[in-house]
């Protein structure tokens, strides 16, 4: 069934098939029509997080940008489902065209730039939403707020949606927004990350409820870049963190088409980069916060090679457009 309507939607330009995807998604996930789609899995259970996730498959953020479909990737099996990124105030993100498929390298390259209808109303999703599992909140800073202000939006965004969320990510690491990968590094890392820490025991006092927080980190990062960020993570004493987001790199699509348009490059030409990022991650952290590993995960294999690397947990995005719901089956049922 999928492969059909793939070959319908992959006539179309990504964001139109995207966009389409979504809204049948959205509208069908509360009638008959969502048992295309909904598929019942075995108990995997992992406890991360001081939380027991049904299994340790994900989704990552970015599909579900506004929360909207919910219930609809919960029928699909996942463990857990990450929703966002959002910002403060709706914004329309970057001109079209801005999302590209690569076939031919099981990819695609996006600079949607967090296009979102804002905090305000994914929270509205969120609690129009039957899903009662775990759901992870992704946040990020709009695009006029200059770097030094970053923290403002981070800080906004999380007392709106720590009530809401099993878990929130901080995502410094889009390269689709000007200087926020900056953030990644040095002072601006722990000044970022002191002030939600601070907030994070505010906010755990005021709703008798303790939210982890989680970052969000580049592939492109050097080893000792990698080392640092750790460090500041545990320093910060941070919940975990999430390794990868999409990567600048092109040497592994070279030659496709649209390997050439700027934005950030997902799907499997990442699984390398992503899985030693976990490695040298899980050799740094010892054990001292859980790692969930995102990036070129395709198969059973890749997602089994990923938890062996140190990965508690994972998350699957772009292939999920190539391969549909069954992606979801074929890795829980391995594990």
């Amino acid at each position: 069934m999928y492969s059909l309507l793939q070959k319908v939607l992959f006539q179309l330009d990504g964001e139109t098939s995207h966009n389409l995807t979504m809204s049948g998604l959205k509208y069908t996930q509360h009638t008959p029509l969502a048992g295309f789609y909904r598929q019942n899995l075995a108990a995997k259970p992992v406890k991360v997080l001081g939380m027991q996730f049904d299994n340790p498959l994900g989704l990552a953020a970015g599909l579900d940008k506004n929360g909207e479909c919910i219930d609809a990737f919960a029928a699909m099996g996942f463990g857990y489902i990450e929703i966002g990124t959002v910002t403060p105030k709706p914004q329309a993100g970057n001109d079209k065209p801005r999302l590209f498929r690569l076939p031919d390298g099981q990819a695609i390259i996006n600079r949607m730039g967090f296009n979102n209808k804002g905090v305000d109303y994914l929270v509205e999703q969120v609690k129009a939403a039957e899903y009662r599992g775990i759901l992870g909140i992704n946040i990020g800073k709009n695009k006029v707020t200059e770097e030094q202000h970053a923290l403002d939006d981070y800080l906004t965004c999380l007392r709106k949606v720590y009530e809401h969320a099993s878990y929130v990510t901080i995502n410094i690491s889009s390269p689709n927004t000007p200087g926020l990968r900056n953030l990644q590094y040095g002072e601006a890392l722990d000044n970022l990350l002191s002030g939600l820490k601070t907030e994070q025991q505010i906010l755990a006092d005021k709703y008798a409820k303790y939210v982890p927080v989680l970052v969000k980190i580049a592939p492109d990062l050097s080893d000792d870049e990698i080392t640092a960020v750790a460090s500041s993570l545990m320093k910060a004493g941070i919940d975990g963190v999430i390794a990868t987001n999409t990567t600048l790199a092109r040497e592994k699509v070279a030659g496709l088409r649209y390997a050439d348009e700027a934005g950030g490059l997902s799907g499997s030409p990442l699984t390398e980069q992503s899985q030693y990022v976990v490695t040298k991650l899980a050799t740094v952290l010892a054990g001292s916060l859980p790692i969930i590993g995102v990036g070129g995960i395709d198969s059973a294999q890749t997602a089994q090679d990923r938890l062996n690397a140190g990965a508690s947990l994972i998350q699957v995005y772009s292939a999920l457009i190539y391969q549909g719901p069954q992606l979801v089956k074929d890795i829980v049922n391995s594990l």
